[in-house]
Formats: C-alpha cells, sequence, structure tokens
C-alpha cells in the first residue's frame, strides 16, 4: 500500500497506525502472553532520511517506556536487541523488557527502524526535492494485550489482580455494611453519597450493594479484582460521618486507615493522595524485586549458575552470534537488550574475555 500512496517527498512523512486482531498459528499458548488471536496496535511509517526512521523508532520506544512506568506501573530496561534478536528484515530492533513475577522476561514492546529493506523489496520509491528516485525509510512498532498479561504478572499476587489505579476500570470499591433495615437505610444514604462526591471528582467508582453476599465476601472479592482501594461504611461510621480505608497493596490490619472524615473536600484529597501512594508502591517494590534479581557475572559459568536460580543474567559482552547460540542452548537464556542506560564493567566480554564495549542482560523469556 505504502508503493501505492507514497510517489513524492511530498506524501513523506507517512505515518499509519492501526487497531487489529492478529490471528496466526502457535502450537504452545499463554493466556495474554502468547495466544492464537490477540489485539495489537501497530504503527509503520515511511520517511525521506535514513536519521528521520532512526528518530521515529526511538521516539515510539520512549513511548511505550514512559506508558509502562508511568501508567502500568511496569519498571522496565529499554535497550536494543542483539542481531539474533532482532526482527527479521530490521536493521536494528529496540526494546522494552520487564521482569515478570517468576522473573522471566517479558518483551513487553518493540520498536523496528527497518531501513530501506521492504521498501527494496518492494519497489517503494519517492521523487526527493531534488527531482531524483529514492527507496523510503521504515520504521514499524507495536505493543499487544500481551501487556495486560505483563501487568498481571508483575503486580498480581496470591489473592489475585492488584491493578495500578491509573489503568484500574474501579479505583475505589465502597462496601456498605448494616443489620436492620434501618441500618440499611442510612448506610446505604452514606454510600451513595460518597460514591457520588467521588465520582464528580473524577475518580472511578462503585457500590456494591448487593444483598446476596456477605461484607467478608465482597472484601475477597473486590481484592481478587485487584481494585486498589476499598471504602467499609456502617451504622457507626455513617455516626461518626467517617469511613474506612483499605489498600490493595498493603494487606490486613496494616492497610486499614480508620476514621477517615466524609467531608466531601476531605475524602477526596485523601483518595487522590492514597491513590498516588498505591501507584508509587506498586512501582517501587517492582523496580526493588527486579534488581535484587540481576546478577552481574563475569564468566559464563557465572551466568549458568544465575539463569539456574531463575534470575537475570547481566555482564560485557563481545561473543559471536555462536556464542550467543550456544548460551541459548545451554541455559534457555537469550540477549534481552543492550540497555541504553550501560552501568559501568570490567571492559572484557564474560564470554570470550576480548574486549567488550557494552552489557548485555540475559534471561529466560515468555
Amino acid at each position: 500500500m505504502f508503493t501505492q500512496w507514497i510517489h513524492s517527498y511530498r506524501d513523506l512523512p507517512l505515518k499509519i497506525n492501526q487497531w487489529v486482531n492478529v490471528t496466526r498459528w502457535e502450537m504452545r499458548t499463554k493466556p495474554f502472553v502468547r495466544t492464537l488471536e490477540f489485539l495489537w496496535q501497530e504503527g509503520h511509517t515511511g520517511h525521506a532520511t535514513e536519521e528521520e526512521a532512526e528518530e521515529e523508532a526511538l521516539q515510539m520506544i520512549e513511548v511505550y517506556r514512559k506508558f509502562a512506568v508511568e501508567e502500568a506501573a511496569i519498571p522496565v530496561i529499554v535497550g536494543r536487541k542483539s542481531k539474533l534478536e532482532t526482527f527479521a528484515g530490521a536493521v536494528r530492533t529496540y526494546t522494552i523488557e520487564a521482569m515478570m513475577g517468576d522473573r522471566k522476561a517479558l518483551q513487553a514492546g518493540t520498536s523496528h527502524n527497518l531501513g530501506q529493506n521492504f521498501s527494496r523489496a518492494f519497489n517503494t520509491q519517492f521523487l526527493d526535492s531534488q527531482g531524483e528516485q529514492q527507496y523510503i525509510w521504515q520504521t514499524s512498532w507495536a505493543i499487544s494485550t500481551r501487556m495486560v498479561g505483563g501487568i498481571i504478572m508483575t503486580h498480581g499476587d496470591d489473592m489475585g489482580l492488584m491493578l495500578p489505579p491509573r489503568l484500574a476500570p474501579i479505583q475505589v470499591v465502597i462496601i456498605p455494611i448494616w443489620k436492620t433495615d434501618a441500618e440499611k437505610e442510612t448506610v446505604l444514604a452514606a454510600a451513595t453519597s460518597v460514591h457520588d462526591q467521588l465520582k464528580k471528582e473524577g475518580v472511578r467508582t462503585k457500590v456494591d450493594a448487593s444483598e446476596q453476599k456477605t461484607p467478608g465476601w465482597k472484601f475477597n472479592f473486590w481484592e481478587m479484582k485487584g481494585v486498589p482501594l476499598r471504602i467499609e461504611i456502617g451504622p457507626r461510621d455513617v455516626a461518626n460521618k467517617t469511613v474506612v480505608v483499605s489498600r490493595r497493596d498493603i494487606p490486613g490490619k496494616s492497610g486499614k486507615m480508620f476514621g477517615i472524615s466524609m467531608d466531601p473536600s476531605q475524602l477526596h484529597s485523601f483518595v487522590i493522595a492514597k491513590l498516588q501512594e498505591v501507584q508509587d508502591n506498586l512501582f517501587n517494590i517492582a523496580v526493588s524485586f527486579r534488581d535484587s534479581n540481576i546478577e552481574d557475572v563475569s564468566s559464563f559459568e557465572d551466568l549458568k549458575a544465575a539463569i539456574a536460580a531463575g534470575k537475570w543474567a547481566r555482564g560485557p559482552w563481545a561473543g559471536s552470534d555462536a556464542d550467543e547460540a550456544r548460551i541459548k542452548e545451554e541455559t534457555g537464556a537469550t540477549i534481552r537488550c543492550f540497555p541504553f542506560e550501560q552501568p559501568s564493567h570490567s571492559g572484557r566480554c564474560f564470554m570470550t574475555q576480548n574486549a567488550a564495549k557494552e552489557v548485555a542482560i540475559f534471561a529466560k523469556s515468555y
């Protein structure tokens, strides 16, 4: 289609972003992470120069990094793929790599500088400003519903989902508690009032006033659903004009806060502050978990020990494609990326002892 659409430098840059469902053959499926059908957002762009294409590819991997960190609370390592791991037909592949709760790596998003490989194959040319025919420079980039799996596996625990507030469909669930009909009337009125106040301020809120289940059942149900905050309102709370607030990210009594004022301005400010605290805490927990499970290695034996222990291995790399393939064959680990933010290192490849300019991260992955 680009070959039909692009004829002149005035047609460039051309940037297409599509939201589509993809179906492909997978022998071994895993929900969200590797499925027969998935939804994704996929971009394709055409440019007049190599520099513009590179700028676009880097810009998009930064968009994905920002989304993962700021919205999904997933700390990702941004970097360049090795030659063996680069997308077929690409000049360079950039990636965001995340550590899941089982310490496997998840390639959460990629951006490819395709160079002129596809434009030469499809004869996609344009007339430049000097009247010369040139091949376009292209990029492609995508994230998919795999990101949903990443959120589940980064933050979830044995009680169920734990959703970052910025993405949670329901940020606050209100559980009214009563025994008598008289209590029911006043408690439901207070719960509705709190709901309306928070909703008016833009907080995604739900009241669970169903009568078929006990309050304890509801607590467990909404914890399993990953709702960041729970507000409990009983007859005593109504009398005191207060509520009880519980955080999903801090289990048990330590996550409960009593005597929080029902005053609209005070309650709204409190809820907004706590939602931000939950968002930050989920991110910080994930960072701490990831960093404590990355081992710096200085030999192949070190790498094998780190991978056998379920960790990521990080070390200076100047090995060949054959060396990289050997590591995959013997340990199941691959180079996840050469991080943009390079740590200090010895300068010697841990595999070959040759001079190494870059550090690579190895891990087993989905």
